[in-house]
């Protein structure tokens, strides 16, 4: 085990902890590939699941997986075309049995913390959906709030700004500007402390380098 691993290892056991300590479900995975069957084993059959615009779960191929199982009712946003094919995705996400979603940044006892241009992903983690599912790579672990919403909008943001190509300050010299541009990517900031269902929300923490 690689010094990198061990310290995934361990600071990954102590926030599984804290986070169950915050009414999470929490779990620690060594790989992608442990990951990706914790997710499958989590979701029962004639489930209702979509995700969010994540990129760790797209990179993972968790709705290729969930897709191919056959036994679950997937909701594809990816597969949707027109505005209002996607404004109603967006609404049916709130009646998910399982929603998918990873983070911008973690802190080490266990607040999550993203934010969001249109809102769509941070009201369906606040409330709707069943369960929320979050795959979370230890990279985006961060001392506390402050660090995780300097992570958040100082390394996430800039690059999802160039992924979407939207025109915002930080897309042109990849630092925050604190903007107001009307095309900014975060208009929504949401620190997520406790689940007021316990177990409505699951963590799966992964010791590797995953997403923005």
């Amino acid at each position: 085990m690689t010094p990198n691993e061990q310290r995934n290892e361990r600071l990954g056991a102590k926030m599984v902890k804290a986070m169950q300590r915050r009414h999470f479900d929490a779990y620690y995975c060594a790989t992608a590939s442990e990951a990706k069957a914790k997710v499958n084993e989590l979701i029962p059959d004639e489930s209702s699941v979509t995700w969010g615009g994540t990129m760790t779960v797209r990179d993972m191929d968790i709705p290729k997986m969930l897709q191919e199982r056959g036994t679950l009712k997937v909701w594809d946003r990816d597969l949707v075309e027109t505005p209002e094919e996607k404004q109603e995705m967006y609404l049916r996400a709130f009646q998910a049995d399982y929603y998918l979603s990873s983070a911008n940044a973690i802190t080490e006892d266990g607040v999550i913390v993203n934010i969001d241009g249109n809102g769509n992903r941070v009201a369906a983690i606040t409330w709707g959906p069943k369960h929320v599912i979050f795959v979370v790579g230890m990279n985006k672990v961060a001392q506390d709030p402050e660090a995780a919403l300097k992570r958040a909008r100082s390394t996430a943001a800039p690059i999802n700004a160039a992924r979407f190509d939207i025109q915002t300050p930080c897309q042109l010299d990849g630092q925050c500007h604190n903007c107001n541009s009307p095309q900014s990517i975060c208009n929504y900031i949401h620190f997520l402390r406790n689940s007021s269902k316990p177990g409505r929300i699951i963590v799966i923490l992964v010791g590797e380098n995953l997403g923005y």
